[in-house]
């Protein structure tokens, strides 16, 4: 295969990526937040497999939306149908979804592999909202400028002290559900989501 034909080839994988994202965004416009009150924070993640994996986590794990900053569309095949489900707002620049945690009183955790407290030992509230940075680059923005975000991370005993964000995303969300679910919700090994929203 040419290089051009390699070219016309991304290209239109690209078209065919941004016309799913538009058709499932449209749905998700209908989309209701979970029975838990948290929300997940993706800081300029790569437009490809893991917002879709993180979004099929959320609505296993029932949170409250999904917020994404700097991305103009991903790919949403690998949520299988997650996205239609989970709200998701969209932020410019992390400042604006900042501004708008703060004021719906968050307490806001950034996940960092080398620093911060334990999830094993951190006491997570009801309104938690964790943010994951980029792949490669980690976070957008300078964590001195927000004081109040609290660093996690989570522990590892292995040589790689890296996990994968979708991976990571998913670890946060259970350890999340484990420490806030109520037994009002939970029969059988199974919570139903009509009963849990009747519960809430």
């Amino acid at each position: 295969m040419s290089s051009r034909d390699i070219r016309r080839r991304i290209e239109l994988d690209r078209k065919n990526t941004l016309k799913r994202f538009q058709r499932h965004k449209r749905k998700n416009l209908l989309a209701v937040s979970g029975i838990y009150p948290y929300i997940i924070v993706l800081d300029n993640l790569k437009p490809t497999f893991n917002i879709g994996k993180i979004f099929r986590s959320a609505e296993a794990f029932s949170a409250h939306e999904v917020h994404l900053i700097g991305t103009d569309f991903f790919d949403p095949s690998p949520a299988v149908g997650a996205f239609k489900y989970v709200p998701a707002r969209f932020h410019e620049t992390f400042d604006t979804c900042y501004q708008d945690l703060t004021k719906r009183g968050y307490r806001m955790y950034v996940l960092e592999p080398d620093g911060g407290t334990s999830l094993i030992d951190a006491r997570l509230p009801e309104r938690s909202a964790f943010i994951f940075g980029h792949e490669e680059f980690g976070i957008s923005f300078e964590k001195n400028d927000y004081k109040e975000i609290e660093a996690l991370q989570i522990p590892q005993f292995g040589r790689s002290q890296s996990l994968n964000v979708s991976v990571a995303a998913s670890i946060v969300m259970y350890e999340y559900v484990r420490q806030n679910i109520s037994p009002d919700i939970y029969r059988n090994g199974k919570a139903t989501e009509q009963e849990a929203r009747e519960n809430a």
